[in-house]
């Protein structure tokens, strides 16, 4: 196996290209969402396109818990899997401000700037767009189970205590908004009266059944006034309520928790589980998930909600483009952060440059060696303020440091995290609530890079005594005598931190040094804040993707789909039939990877090309002269 430096090698060949709004590269026009059928809060408008970002499902921080003495930590805690929050690294692509998108990168970090700098193939490297479509990035979760999740099945659950789809039109669009300002407390009114105009059981009934439906929180009762009937809604358990769907009327027999998958286009997670519960008028809280997903693809996932029927879900599937809600079922139990197995990945590189023998080369290459397991660009932010930079300025404590990197006006370095801290502090004035706002966990994914790149610089793709592996849970040391038995997908590194062991060879001083010059010490990495105190974890060095197919194929529109999603396939579309001949190609590639790997880091092992969002602004300007 060999490996090679990226060396001028990035911006010779085409581009990997990134779109933004100003690049002149035609963007899809993002769907509204339909309204009619369903009422929404004023200001959760329909879907919006964005500036690229090439994330996938985004990884989550490292693990901080400790697990006792002598590098204990589990391969699960290869990343922390727990945590309630992403870094917002992913996605700080913002709603442009002042300067240009392509002037803020101007700014921003390379590959080289965070440590990503060797590959692991020897093949020639060729240039691919990706990302010109979002619906050329599809990622499909990989459940506990090992399935593969699909949405395939919009049927609703067959369930004679749900009511009828009548209580979704019986009220009309004022009487919505004035129970949801109700139910939100938005007002000072202790109660909302509907007067019954066809006063017979059946019709008031159905009112009964639709206000306690779709508006979580509030009661019902009737009450005759001035000899008319009148269904009056009011507050009976308070704010409570609203994060606590009532329980007397779901029935005991049926799991508390409905399951469903979620099909996304252009949205991350949270921002549809935001939409989701603006819609259903419930707190977000009540929603879980395995894995949060990227915003510029179209992404399926399962979800699970306490107490929402699967007869409501499915309504939302009238009101909402964009998004599809299916494969419903009743469970005991909701999901939790990093249940998931991993993630499939279906990726088209378009106007790819690559000769099917180069493409062939790439190819089996991923599916035998696989690609260095680096933390992505999307890790360290895209602003003139590196994420790791602030870690490990709050790491050494020099406080001021923080707050310059936060505060200093400086080109790009209004978005993302920033924002995040800032809006934390107007909000609570606590500061150690804002700066647990802030990717102190960044610094480590930054040492981690160098020092693997440093790794497979000094010793290759083979293991050599010294090198780690995990043995269960500890991680333990590849002596001289061992070394046959392992191969180099066996081989771990510690991201740093007080409770992980580190390489018994010059690797070791090669951490030592690096945090030594950053005024750290790599035999203390506890931290006066309980919250910056790194406990560390192991990482592999390599991943060798599993699923790996591809084909090449023609086309000659640039704006065509060139694969069915789900969404298609449920709806009958043929699936595309390509030409033998066309004006450009593009690799069609599908991967699966386990949870906390960056499928952009495999797409550049394939191109062998940077993946900053800088060098792709770059290029992208190239690419349209």
């Amino acid at each position: 196996m060999e490996m090679t430096e990226m060396t001028g090698v990035s911006l010779k060949r085409g581009a990997l290209v990134v779109e933004d709004n100003d690049s002149g590269v035609p963007v899809e026009e993002t769907k509204k969402q339909k309204l009619s059928e369903c009422s929404l809060t004023k200001g959760q408008d329909g879907l919006q396109n964005d500036f690229l970002s090439i994330s996938e499902d985004v990884p989550r921080p490292p693990d901080t818990v400790s697990t006792g003495k002598g590098g204990k930590n589990s391969e699960a805690q290869l990343e922390d899997e727990e945590e309630e929050e992403e870094d917002g690294l992913s996605e700080e692509c913002e709603e442009e401000e002042s300067e240009s998108f392509a002037d803020m990168m101007k700014h921003g970090l390379t590959e080289a700037d965070v440590g990503i700098t060797k590959f692991v193939s020897s093949h020639q490297g060729f240039s691919g767009i990706l990302k010109e479509r979002y619906s050329d990035f599809v990622v499909h979760e990989i459940g506990k189970d090992g399935r593969i999740s699909h949405l395939n099945d919009l049927s609703i659950p067959v369930d004679e205590e749900d009511p009828s789809e009548d209580i979704f039109t019986v009220l009309t669009a004022e009487e919505k908004q004035r129970l949801e300002e109700l139910q939100l407390f938005k007002n000072k009114e202790t109660s909302v009266a509907i007067e019954v105009i066809e006063d017979t059981k059946e019709k008031r009934t159905i009112i009964h059944q639709a206000i306690k439906s779709l508006f979580p929180g509030l009661e019902t009762k009737t009450e005759d006034r001035e000899g008319k009937k009148y269904i009056v809604a009011y507050h009976a358990a308070g704010k409570k309520a609203l994060a606590n769907p009532r329980k007397h009327s779901w029935p005991k027999s049926r799991g508390s928790y409905c399951h469903f998958v979620l099909y996304k286009e252009n949205k991350d997670t949270m921002d549809a589980i935001n939409v989701l519960s603006k819609y259903l008028r419930v707190k977000p809280n009540i929603f879980s998930y395995m894995g949060t997903k990227d915003k510029r693809a179209i992404t399926v996932q399962e979800i699970a909600v306490l107490k929402i029927t699967a007869q409501r879900l499915a309504h939302l599937n009238k009101c909402l483009m964009n998004f599809k809600l299916g494969n419903f079922s009743y469970q005991k139990n909701p999901l939790k952060l990093g249940e998931l197995q991993g993630n499939h990945f279906t990726v088209v590189l378009r106007n790819i440059t690559g000769t099917d023998d180069q493409v062939q080369q790439a190819m089996n290459s991923l599916k035998e060696i696989g690609f260095i397991n680096y933390y992505g660009m999307q890790r360290f932010g895209t602003t003139a303020v590196p994420t790791y930079q602030v870690g490990r300025a709050i790491l050494q404590n020099s406080w001021t440091e923080v707050m310059d990197l936060i505060l200093k006006p400086r080109s790009g370095a209004e978005k993302g995290y920033l924002v995040k801290c800032r809006e934390e502090w107007a909000k609570t004035k606590d500061p150690t609530a804002a700066l647990r706002k802030l990717p102190v966990k960044s610094y480590q994914s930054y040492v981690w890079n160098n020092m693997v790149s440093k790794r497979i610089e000094d010793y290759g793709l083979k293991p050599v005594p010294g090198d780690l592996v995990l043995k269960g849970a500890t991680a333990t040391y590849i002596e001289e005598d061992d070394v046959n038995n392992y191969s180099i997908h066996d081989v771990v590194m510690p991201l740093p931190g007080f409770d992980v062991i580190y390489p018994k060879h010059k690797i070791q001083e090669a951490y030592r040094e690096m945090l030594t010059a950053d005024n750290l010490d790599i035999d203390n990495m506890r931290h006066k804040i309980r919250d910056y105190s790194l406990s560390g974890a192991y990482r592999k060095i390599i991943i060798r993707p599993q699923n790996v197919s591809w084909e090449v194929v023609a086309y000659d529109d640039p704006k065509i789909p060139l694969f069915n999603t789900d969404v298609d396939n449920l709806e009958g579309k043929t699936p595309p039939v390509f030409a033998s001949e066309g004006k450009y190609r593009a690799l069609k590639m599908d991967f699966s990877l386990p949870p906390s790997t960056y499928a952009t880091m495999a797409i550049r092992e394939v191109l062998k090309m940077d993946t900053s969002i800088k060098n792709q602004t770059q290029l992208n300007t190239t690419w349209l002269r």
